[in-house]
């Protein structure tokens, strides 16, 4: 396992990048601690996969350094990392056995017979392959060959970290659960040091101690699944964590008092006066429709959902949305909504703004 860090990070796919734009991964300094599993979360594009494939070697950096345990490994090959990736799209030897390309990597580190015996059965365990350790893989499906792909990286125990590129695309949706609850496990029994990409946030937030949030080429936040909820720190994080995401609504705010079209809402915190593009941040499970006080809005439709009801509605011509109980009634004299203060965030050129206590 290793503790990996990134220093003064940038890469561009151009020979001689003229600005910060031609910079598909914009700079990083960061630390990832020894030991814990991280999931990159980002949109297409936003420069996860680049970042994965300069950890493991596969691409050398425009600039900066990366050090496994303060050894600087960037002119390292991936090999000398000592490191296991696992790819989107399943590799695997399609005239070997099951059996045979789960043990390549040992027989290639030279562990012994018994060892690669035991080792190949507990990963076949693991995969839920058991029954087709000695089936060649050339006759199994996709998600089967994806499968053995993950078995192959999760195999040997030595590895400074395993790094997973969107492995579970071509596994159907039940076994996703079932191979993302063996990757936790494994991570919990052997303590690797695992980066695990993806843009589906499910798989981030159930898998990962740490989510590390990327938009377009930069880090945008780094936390736990309950910082990112509560405490988006760019307004990107609060729309792509949540379901629906964070309501982003325009405003200016004076003090402990934020006004939208003319309205006054309410803060629990103090700012100033604040310039820029000042917005709130509001996820829908905090805010509630009502008959009376409140900002006014228009009610389009209602979706049930059965654990609770979506109500799409907008707001000044915006859409919002409000999370409302399963068993609510929903009148058609509810047209205001109301947000609780200690769960709006204030947000200045899309990033949190820290207030003081009123």
């Amino acid at each position: 396992m290793a503790k990996i860090t990134l220093d003064n990070l940038a890469h561009s796919y151009y020979p001689n990048p003229k600005s910060e734009d031609d910079f598909a991964l914009k700079e990083l300094n960061h630390v990832w601690a020894d030991g814990e599993a991280y999931a990159l979360l980002g949109s297409s594009g936003c420069g996860k996969s680049t970042l994965l494939n300069i950890i493991s070697g596969l691409l050398h950096p425009s600039q900066g350094r990366i050090l496994f345990d303060g050894v600087d490994v960037t002119n390292a090959s991936t090999a000398d990392r000592n490191i296991a990736q696992v790819f989107q799209f399943p590799v695997v030897y399609d005239t070997m056995t099951v059996r045979a390309n789960l043990a390549f990597p040992l027989k290639n580190r030279g562990a012994s017979p018994q060892y690669i015996a035991q080792r190949v059965q507990e990963i076949g365990a693991m995969i839920g392959m058991e029954a087709e350790l000695d089936k060649r893989a050339r006759g199994l499906t996709a998600d089967a060959k994806q499968k053995i792909s993950l078995g192959r990286g999760m195999v040997r125990e030595d590895v400074n970290a395993l790094l997973f590129d969107e492995p579970l695309t071509v596994i159907d949706p039940h076994m996703k659960w079932e191979l993302r609850t063996q990757l936790k496990s494994l991570h919990h029994e052997f303590g690797h040091t695992m980066i695990y990409v993806t843009h589906d946030q499910t798989e981030a937030l159930t898998f990962a101690d740490k989510v590390v949030v990327m938009y377009d080429g930069r880090v945008v936040q780094i936390g736990t699944p309950e910082e990112l909820f509560n405490k988006p720190e760019h307004t990107f994080v609060g729309y792509f964590i949540g379901s629906p995401g964070m309501n982003v609504i325009p405003a200016t705010v004076s003090g402990t008092t934020a006004t939208v079209h003319g309205t006054q809402v309410q803060l629990d915190q103090g700012y100033g006066d604040l310039s820029g593009k000042v917005e709130l941040g509001i996820r829908p499970e905090f805010v509630t429709l009502t008959e009376t006080d409140g900002l006014p809005v228009q009610v389009r439709r209602v979706e049930d959902v059965g654990r609770h009801k979506i109500v799409r509605a907008e707001l000044f011509g915006k859409e919002i949305n409000i999370l409302a109980e399963e068993g609510q009634s929903i009148s058609p004299d509810m047209n205001r909504i109301a947000f609780d203060p200690s769960r709006i965030n204030v947000y200045v050129n899309d990033w949190l703004k820290t207030g003081k206590a009123a």
